[in-house]
């Protein structure tokens, strides 16, 4: 059974800083593209960053472009989300998922697997 499961969540305050991690189990993780997600009260579910299986190559949302690093350690079946300068308006559930192949995966759509989700709340 596939698990993904969200950590590092929490309340920051703007300018602040907080990294999530994602960890994996159930699949072979090498073989998986991945990507967060965040979805805020009352919006839809918006695309953060991507990283390819090797961790060689990343693509980021405008919305979050230089300001997040995303990361992967294959050898502990985990991803990392690190978010810098944050903004009251980063604040929503962020979501890793996992998508099946040697790309980059912009967008929801296609992803075969994804976790429960962890709240991160920025205070202005």
């Amino acid at each position: 059974q596939v698990q993904l499961v969200e950590s590092g969540g929490g309340l920051v305050q703007a300018g602040g800083s907080l990294t999530l991690s994602c960890a994996a189990s159930g699949l072979t993780f090498s073989s998986y593209g991945l990507g967060w997600f965040r979805q805020a009260p009352g919006k839809e579910r918006e695309f953060v960053g991507t990283i390819n299986w090797s961790g060689s190559n990343q693509y980021y949302a405008d919305s979050v472009k230089g300001r997040v690093t995303i990361s992967r350690d294959n050898a502990k079946n985990m991803v990392y989300l690190r978010m810098n300068s944050l903004k009251p308006e980063d604040t929503a559930v962020y979501y890793c998922a996992a998508k099946a192949g040697t790309g980059i995966y912009v967008g929801p759509v296609g992803y075969n697997y994804w976790g429960q989700g962890t709240q991160v709340t920025v205070s202005s």
